[in-house]
């Protein structure tokens, strides 16, 4: 390129809607007068509310397992919906029942494009799972939502300083769970206990929609609608403004946010714990409202992409698996098998800002912070996710402290499933891992990352070792098959 010329930069097709879509919107908002329309908040937790956590009685604890759907936009989705609907093609019996894998999921945790595919596994179930992709992977949701951002009642709402963007996909997103809460998920009979991760923006870890830390705050997580938390973890900075909760921290009568406080720093004694320390400081600074009154919540991916940070954070903070499951009042010896599934949808930079010499431009920049930055901090929780799996192998082996007082079956196995878009087979791989972050992709992406999802988890043999130990059967993938790709809604 000569001296003299320049270089145009064009932003992403996606970011170019969003720019044009707030552009217009900034510019009408400030025609009109400022609304002083106050969105939904949470409100303090009744004293007869309160408690540390919720546990399905109904779930058999012998199998206990977790898939956690990683952030991504409608790619994640997609790709986490494949792995769901591979997931009920296997078929097995356990305790005289049949089963599929994803009846068996005790617990479904998402981060982002994930969690929106998590709630509505959540709020659904298995049979009204397939209808995830006519009402969201295959209905132009990104073009429906700045068809509302634009409208002039939206318009008005945006001009108050308590409205945002993202109460607008929040209210996109009600219609998409019908506009049930988390009391609503805890009303279902075998109900997975749902876990949606979103990023604390004044501290930058992770702030999960679960009854532990709502009991931090001293509010209701069963008032919480699923949109609010699916958006909160959505709210890409920029394009999308951030959600507020409310901290009621020191309303609450009985000691709850305390206890956990105190567990928190059980165990915490040297170096290795730094991870302890840490997290118990993460918990400290929820209990003072009037330092905190409020809390701001952007997208979960900032903090952790994969969902499973604070989960491990938490195994470690109560002593190990044994401790964990002792809290949660599983009985001894009643622990057969523990399934954990980790799935990733991360991509890549759309550019390789290292092959040019030229200044990158602001797009540029932010697409290598969350796709290059981010990657970097993705393989260092999977990284993390081997060590403590390797270390949940030997305490089930009898190699861990307390192994004589044992929740744990004498044949017990632990399996950990890591199911990575990056391995997809190879004549695809490069295409998708190029789609793009949106809330909408196109249609024959969206049916490449659903049978992508499906065969990455198959070919891995963490996952075959899995279906040998429940001598599992896998349905025919014609016979498991969501309904033939129909044509996109607007």
């Amino acid at each position: 390129m000569n001296a003299g010329s320049t270089r145009t930069r064009v932003a992403p097709a996606p970011c170019r809607a969003w720019l044009r879509a707030l552009s217009g919107a900034l510019a009408l908002a400030l025609l009109s007068a400022c609304s002083s329309v106050r969105p939904w908040i949470n409100a303090p937790m009744r004293p007869e509310q309160l408690q540390a956590a919720h546990v399905n009685e109904q779930r058999d604890p012998s199998l206990v397992m977790a898939v956690t759907l990683s952030g991504g936009g409608a790619r994640a989705a997609a790709f986490g919906y494949g792995v769901l609907r591979a997931l009920d093609a296997v078929h097995f019996d356990w305790n005289g029942k049949p089963l599929t894998l994803l009846d068996a999921t005790d617990l479904i945790s998402g981060v982002s494009g994930g969690s929106i595919v998590a709630a509505y596994y959540a709020a659904f179930g298995r049979e009204g799972l397939p209808r995830f992709e006519s009402e969201f992977l295959r209905r132009d949701f990104q073009q429906g939502l700045i068809s509302l951002l634009l409208r002039p009642g939206s318009l008005h709402e945006l001009s108050s300083p308590w409205f945002g963007r993202s109460n607008l996909l929040q209210r996109q997103l009600d219609e998409l769970y019908r506009g049930m809460s988390f009391a609503d998920l805890e009303a279902r009979s075998r109900h997975p206990q749902l876990i949606v991760t979103a990023t604390d923006l004044t501290r930058g870890h992770g702030f999960e929609f679960t009854w532990d830390q709502f009991a931090l705050i001293c509010s209701d997580l069963g008032a919480v609608p699923l949109s609010f938390a699916v958006a909160a973890s959505s709210a890409v900075p920029i394009a999308l403004s951030p959600l507020t909760v409310k901290n009621h921290a020191g309303q609450c009568p009985a000691p709850v946010a305390g206890a956990l406080a105190h567990a928190a720093g059980i165990g915490a004694q040297g170096p290795a714990d730094y991870r302890q320390r840490l997290y118990r400081a993460q918990i400290n600074e929820y209990l003072d409202a009037s330092a905190r009154p409020y809390i701001h919540l952007v997208d979960g991916g900032l903090a952790d992409n994969l969902g499973v940070q604070r989960l491990l954070d938490r195994a470690l903070m109560s002593g190990g698996l044994r401790q964990t499951f002792r809290e949660v009042a599983i009985p001894p010896g009643s622990v057969r098998k523990v399934v954990l599934v980790v799935v990733n949808a991360e991509r890549d930079p759309t550019r390789n800002l290292d092959l040019s010499d030229e200044v990158p431009g602001i797009f540029d920049v932010a697409d290598a912070l969350l796709f290059g930055t981010g990657a970097r901090a993705t393989n260092e929780t999977q990284e993390f996710l081997h060590d403590v799996a390797r270390a949940w192998h030997r305490e089930v082996q009898g190699q861990g402290p307390a192994a004589a007082s044992d929740v744990f079956a004498r044949d017990a196995q632990i399996h950990v499933v890591t199911v990575n878009l990056r391995d997809a087979p190879v004549q695809q791989r490069r295409q998708l891992l190029q789609v793009q972050t949106a809330f909408s992709i196109a249609d024959q992406e969206v049916s490449e990352l659903i049978a992508a999802g499906g065969q990455v988890l198959r070919a891995s043999p963490d996952f075959q070792a899995l279906l040998r130990s429940l001598g599992a059967r896998v349905e025919a993938e014609d016979a498991a098959a969501a309904p033939a790709d129909g044509p996109r809604v607007d």
